[in-house]
């Protein structure tokens, strides 16, 4: 049995679901419960944004985290081979005269 996606992926800012159900089930009630329940509703709302753009910057952050890395141990590496053929020259030099 397939069950739909808690989040939807076409937008970053999109909302989960059950979200989505609480607000349809809100601004079905009566205008007395709607006015009551429409203010902690948005904060909900803005505090569920709010967590998914800081979650979004902290991917991403760790993304080019993990670049860097990438690049800073291939440099790395490539130093290490650059040293390497130096010292190979200084002793084969060294070993000829």
């Amino acid at each position: 049995m397939a069950q739909a996606p808690r989040l939807k992926i076409s937008d970053t800012e999109s909302l989960p679901v059950e979200l989505e159900e609480l607000q349809a089930a809100v601004s079905a009630l009566p205008e007395a419960y709607q006015a009551t329940l429409t203010s902690p509703l948005k904060r909900v709302v803005e505090s569920t944004q709010r967590r998914r753009r800081i979650l979004n910057l902290v991917q991403d952050a760790l993304s080019q985290l993990r670049m860097d890395l990438k690049y800073l141990i291939f440099d790395l590496d490539a130093t290490r081979r650059e040293r390497d053929e130096f010292k190979q020259q200084l002793e084969d030099s060294g070993s000829s005269e």
